[in-house]
């Protein structure tokens, strides 16, 4: 319907056909589209519809059959507009570039460990390698991924298609992070400041150089936030998940020239000029400007142009509205992780290190999963949102809550039995010894019961920013916060310094629990129902299988013979993991519960293919 035109009526000969859907047959052979219950309960939502005809001269035109019928006079000819791509065809998509870029962004932090170990040296990169990605979030990162989506989503309701926002939008994002970027370079020895404790166990001069190298990656974080913002507002999601691997492919290139440089990074006194402070420190951060210009080719695709566009249009205000809240939220989440990281240097040195490889280890299941399944999501449930069909944005919540649960729980409680296996086998080696490594792993399973908390957190987060509400999230972090601070600092006065990095990880995690348990309160306020009771009983059957699954793989680990400590906890890794998981998953396929039914049919297709 042109813009501006009244709307149709039923009778209309141009309005919409519906065709009920026929009894017995299913919907769909593929995953579906939305939560599979909201098709049966109510009549609505269980047919399916036919375009109406575009005025259009088809060829039946030229026998003088009539427009648009064919040569039979019984029904119109439909001419397709081409659909936005499936929540699961999307996501799968992007779950594959996603398990790719985690595997890409694992092993050249394994790489980072083998060349100099989880001492002094890592723990001031892993730091310095931190502030960008905090100060990209202080400045726009936050409002990016949450509130900007949403928006341009509205604005292709606009004639041009919210060309005109967009180009505003980039405007006001490139400029704000120049400046911020500048600003952050010059003031590098003031931020090392904020996030190390004064004492023997860490080395501010090396983690200010590395700063001064890894801060201008800022810039280009948001260059790739922006794009990918307005790509997926356009449901093109494949770029955005396949440029990461690219940046991680420049950064184990780094690493190999890194191991293959002859001396070492130079301590007493740090030299900015050293070799191999350089390679790291540029190779790094050109690994992110590769990331954000593989984006700018897609983006011409689509017929977009940018150019200069200044001055504050009505719906900029309501993006500042907005964007002060997310930066709120931002704020204190960095107040949280800021004391985390001055708690970490307390301990032993590594503790940063450890706990960085750690959350990332953490994160992979999440990455693969719930990144790519919010990402394809959060269009959809932006437009559901922009409708005011509350029904259908609480079907997207209860879907998407349900297949994190059943596709993390059982992964979390593998994770917690093998964590130790893990960390051995991945980071034991070259300058790190077996010891360290192991308590990577242990720092590992402690947390790893916050994995569906956190991913449940990263969902209400989104249907809030759907819903054009960005003071709830803020409110949630602050009381997460307050809660976390002190039990950090409970962590060097109850805990030996060595294990210090095992008791943030727990805390962490805690956080997390009481995070999704206040936004699922918050929702049912704002909400109404959020079908609760269906979500329960899913994390009820979900825990039951991967309860079994886990005792499963306890008993298989014990057949395991000593063949040392490297190549044991290799053979645990595997064995244990594939037990543990085809228990787990395979009690849920006998249940039949319904939510791993995408995935058994998607893997079903893939083995089938081969």
């Amino acid at each position: 319907m042109p813009f501006g035109a009244p709307p149709l009526q039923p009778n209309d000969p141009d309005a919409t056909v519906f065709i009920p859907r026929i009894g017995g047959v299913p919907a769909s052979s593929k995953w579906p589209l939305a939560d599979p219950d909201v098709l049966r309960p109510y009549d609505t939502l269980a047919t399916r519809f036919m375009p109406r005809v575009q005025p259009s001269v088809t060829s039946a035109d030229s026998f003088g059959e009539g427009p648009g019928l064919d040569a039979t006079g019984f029904l119109p000819r439909v001419t397709e507009t081409p659909a936005a791509p499936s929540l699961a065809r999307s996501s799968s998509k992007m779950a594959i570039a996603s398990l790719v870029s985690r595997i890409t962004g694992f092993f050249w932090k394994i790489m980072l460990v083998w060349a100099v170990g989880t001492g002094i040296v890592n723990d001031s990169f892993n730091i310095a390698n931190t502030m960008p990605n905090i100060f990209f979030e202080l400045l726009l990162g936050g409002v990016l991924s949450s509130v900007v989506v949403p928006l341009l989503v509205r604005s292709q309701d606009d004639p041009d298609g919210g060309e005109e926002y967009t180009q505003r939008m980039l405007t006001v994002g490139l400029v704000l992070l120049l400046v911020g970027t500048v600003v952050a370079v010059m003031a590098a020895p003031a931020l090392t400041s904020l996030y190390i404790e004064p004492g023997d166990h860490a080395n501010p001069e090396l983690t200010t150089a590395f700063a001064r190298l890894l801060l201008p990656e800022i810039f280009f974080y948001g260059v790739f936030a922006l794009l990918s913002a307005i790509l997926n507002a356009k449901h093109i999601f494949g770029p955005t998940a396949w440029a990461p691997v690219m940046n991680n492919v420049v950064v184990i290139v780094t690493l190999a020239l890194f191991m293959i440089l002859p001396g070492e990074v130079s301590l007493n006194p740090v030299r900015m000029g050293q070799p191999k402070l350089l390679v790291l420190g540029i190779g790094v951060t050109l690994g992110i400007v590769v990331q954000a210009l593989l984006l700018v080719p897609p983006l011409l695709r689509t017929g977009f142009r940018f150019r200069w566009r200044w001055g504050i249009d009505r719906r900029m205000k309501e993006f500042g509205g907005l964007a002060l809240w997310i930066l709120g939220y931002v704020a204190v989440s960095q107040i949280g992780l800021t004391i985390n990281t001055r708690v970490l240097t307390t301990g032993d040195p590594g503790g940063v290190t450890i706990y960085s490889n750690a959350w990332l280890l953490f994160q992979l299941p999440y990455g693969v999963i719930g990144v790519s399944l919010l990402t394809a999501i959060m269009p959809r449930l932006s437009r559901n949102a922009a409708d005011g069909d509350t029904r259908k944005v609480v079907a997207d919540l209860s879907y998407a809550s349900r297949i994190s649960t059943v596709m993390l729980v059982p992964i979390a409680a593998v994770m917690t039995l093998i964590g130790e296996p893990i960390g051995i086998a991945l980071f034991s080696g070259g300058e790190n010894s077996a010891t360290d490594a192991a308590r990577l792993g242990e720092a590992l399973a402690i947390s790893a019961f916050g994995l569906l908390p956190y991913a449940l957190v990263m969902l209400q987060l989104r249907v809030f920013y759907a819903m054009k509400d960005a003071r709830t999230p803020t409110l949630i972090m602050v009381v997460m916060t307050l809660v976390k601070i002190p039990l950090l600092y409970l962590c060097p006065v109850l805990l030996d310094s060595r294990q210090i990095v095992l008791g943030t990880m727990m805390v962490n995690s805690l956080t997390f629990v009481i995070g999704a348990i206040m936004g699922q309160v918050w929702l049912w306020v704002s909400l109404g129902n959020l079908r609760s009771k269906r979500v329960l009983g899913v994390i009820l059957f979900t825990v039951v299988a991967s309860g079994l699954g886990v005792v499963t793989a306890i008993l298989a680990g014990t057949i395991v013979p000593d063949f040392g400590v490297r190549i044991t906890a290799w053979i645990k890794l595997i064995l244990q993991g594939l037990v543990g998981l085809g228990v787990s998953f395979g009690v849920l396929a006998a249940l039949k519960v319904e939510e791993l039914a995408p995935a058994t049919k998607r893997f079903t297709r893939l083995v089938k293919r081969r």
